[in-house]
């Protein structure tokens, strides 16, 4: 294999390394909402939770899954 077909090979997986790990947009999301609590300014309301972080990253941190409910409004 030349070098030039390795690093095609590379770059391809690191884009799709880089798809698999994007989090949905929780601004764009029709689930989002703020709270008015200042400890936990951000909520789900799909999920049904509040938190101090975007609701995709908490998701995503305990799950290890992106965000499957994701609706853009």
């Amino acid at each position: 294999m030349s070098r030039a077909n390795t690093w095609k090979g590379a770059a391809n997986m690191s884009a799709e390394r880089q798809t698999d790990q994007r989090q949905p947009n929780c601004l764009i999301c029709r689930h989002y909402y703020v709270t008015h609590d200042p400890r936990q300014p951000r909520g789900c309301k799909a999920y049904g939770f509040k938190s101090r972080d975007l609701p995709a990253l908490v998701v995503r941190s305990v799950s290890g899954k992106p965000c499957l409910l994701f609706t853009a409004r």
